[in-house]
């Protein structure tokens, strides 16, 4: 084997500013698992072990943030310990240490006993660590960030509005303490390789994609792990026990977020958090369908590359990509190659993706003038939930005339799809609405959607028609609506059906 990073049977991060050695720990423990069972920090909560209720919250530095290093707030239920390696994590306890070393209070902490926002406590740690992030931020300038920075944090005892307003007093007020030195004194580079092996377990974390090829020619039924949004699922839910799990942190060109000359060049492992950033005035149709994705905590984590290689049917980028006439860039060692991503999806949970191969970055053009573009999720909560229909929808005009459509659909069909007749049904006609009310009723030819628990198939035939009535309506006036700087959904008054 050519992989080039000797074999080590450590893992070393720093936890509330003390460096810790993990051996021997299996690599799909989680990093609850390990502050609690291990380090005995009992601060942070499990609650739902999946991501949704934030209980878990803890902060980490990322290192390789836009911009340079920044605090993350993440959900510890899902990371997977290895995924640590070389990071500073920070818990709850860290502000109680900081206090006891005369710090006093931390401002955190006092907006929130202030504000009453605290009632049985148990979700208290974890809302605590959110409000921490958001204490650091530096880019809180719309109201609804503060709703995005606190929606992945569940409180059962109802306590939002004192949360809110403690959130509000201490949001980017950035104090020049201990925990902004570690920040200000954390360097940007790239995450360390790795190779940990605990039993028969074996955690690879490759620096290069050459590295990366060795890794998988070795082990060619390794799993591929970055956010672990997902695959952590496996973990907590199944009780899943991977026998190789591959990382593709330390590839630095991976991450590249670019976007020049009209043309976005965007990497598999790009989290969704800065995608959003980088979109929400430069591609608003994207940046609409990330703000409701999922909690900050997911977007702080989730990638990309995930989202897309998982294949999901329910995918929230696939959409709205389809829309945007993107193509997926996929390498293997023999190279890379172009793939349109009409066609990168074969079948459900399936891709183009040979054994060997990764996506590497996703590329598209700006949409031209006279381009109208718009997404919709649809889902029974604004806030963390699965969609029942997902779309993303663009519609070319010259002239008052429909020159070419893209409209793409997700919970729709066993992959994302474009609705092909009803595209046909609108191109050569008067851009009208009439012409999408024939386009609407279309859509019944293209699809045959399936009924479960987030809606039959009745609902998601109507809810898709539906959405494209009324994407005529909203983008009258702004051919590439954003959503208001205030709390809102993605859906703005658009008809129903007759």
């Amino acid at each position: 084997m050519r992989y080039a990073v000797p074999q080590m049977g450590t893992v070393e991060l720093h936890v509330n500013g003390q460096a810790r050695e993990v051996r021997d720990v299996s690599p799909t423990t989680t990093l609850l698992e390990y502050l609690r069972g291990h380090l005995h920090a009992a601060g942070t909560k499990e609650g739902c072990a999946e991501g949704d209720c934030g209980a878990c919250t803890v902060v980490v530095v990322d290192p390789q943030a836009p911009g340079g290093p920044r605090f993350r707030g993440v959900n510890s239920c899902l990371l997977l310990l290895p995924l640590l390696h070389g990071m500073h994590v920070f818990t709850v306890e860290a502000l109680q240490a900081a206090r006891e070393d005369g710090g006093g209070w931390h401002p955190v902490q006092e907006a929130l006993v202030q504000a009453l926002g605290s009632q049985c406590g148990y979700c208290t740690p974890g809302i605590v660590m959110s409000m921490f992030e958001a204490c650091y931020r530096d880019d809180l300038d719309a109201p609804w960030k503060l709703d995005d920075q606190m929606c992945g944090n569940l409180c059962r005892c109802t306590g939002y509005r004192p949360i809110r307003e403690a959130t509000q007093q201490i949001a980017g007020l950035r104090p020049k303490d201990r925990f902004m030195a570690v920040l200000q004194g954390a360097e940007a580079r790239t995450i360390e390789p790795l190779r940990y092996v605990a039993g028969d377990q074996r955690f690879f974390v490759p620096g290069s994609l050459p590295e990366l090829w060795d890794v998988l020619d070795e082990h060619p039924g390794a799993r591929l792990v970055v956010g672990a949004t997902d695959l952590g699922l496996d973990v907590t839910k199944k009780g899943a026990r991977f026998e190789v799990l591959v990382s593709l942190l330390a590839i630095a060109s991976l991450r590249r977020l670019e976007h020049e000359g009209g043309r976005w060049s965007i990497g598999a492992t790009v989290r969704l958090a800065d995608l959003e950033d980088a979109t929400d005035r430069a591609l608003p149709p994207v940046a609409r369908m990330l703000r409701f994705f999922g909690s900050r905590q997911i977007k702080n984590t989730a990638t990309v590359g995930g989202n897309l290689g998982n294949a999901s049917p329910i995918g929230d980028l696939a959409p709205v990509l389809l829309a945007l006439d993107a193509t997926v860039v996929v390498a293997g060692r023999s190279g890379e190659r172009r793939v349109p991503i009409d066609d990168f999806f074969v079948d459900y949970r399936k891709t183009v993706l040979a054994p060997g191969e990764i996506l590497v970055r996703v590329e598209l053009a700006d949409p031209p003038p006279h381009a109208r573009v718009v997404a919709y999720k649809v889902s029974k909560r604004r806030e963390m939930d699965i969609s029942a229909v997902a779309a993303g929808l663009r519609v070319d005009v010259e002239d008052g005339v429909v020159i070419g459509a893209r409209l793409g659909f997700g919970g729709m069909a066993a992959t994302p799809a474009r609705a092909r007749k009803a595209e046909a049904a609108m191109v050569g006609q008067p851009w009208s609405e009439a012409t999408c009310e024939a386009a609407a009723k279309a859509i019944a030819d293209d699809f045959t959607p399936m009924s479960d628990h987030r809606g039959s198939a009745w609902y998601r035939a109507t809810l898709a028609g539906n959405l494209l009535r009324g994407m005529f309506a909203d983008v009258a006036t702004e051919r590439m609506p954003r959503l208001p700087d205030r709390p809102s959904g993605t859906l703005l008054g658009a008809p129903a059906a007759e």
